[in-house]
């Protein structure tokens, strides 16, 4: 998994506060390709942004779907806001 200093998690969240999430999960949850696809992104662009629709929630809350993804995807959890998911990875053979 990838480490983040506070530094950079606050640059990341300073720089997609105004992003709009790619990815949307929705009352299907986390499906093998919804997690296939986050990793091509996080592959693609290093950051993701995710947005859990309520239809998704049920009794399970937002964080435990975050920590799930980012189990599973092997990326570092930078933030989450309400229903907003941010997730970091950095690009194989990239340096700091």
């Amino acid at each position: 998994m990838s480490m983040l200093t506070p530094r950079m998690k606050r640059r990341i969240k300073r720089e997609f506060m105004t992003e709009k999430p790619t990815i949307w999960i929705g009352k299907n949850r986390i499906s093998h390709d919804v997690i296939e696809e986050i990793k091509k992104q996080l592959d693609k662009r290093e950051i993701v942004k995710i947005k859990v629709l309520k239809t998704a929630l049920g009794e399970v809350k937002t964080d435990e779907i975050a920590s799930a993804i980012s189990k599973e995807t092997e990326a570092a959890l930078v933030e989450v806001r309400g229903h907003t998911i941010v997730l970091y990875k950095r690009q194989k053979g990239k340096q700091k």
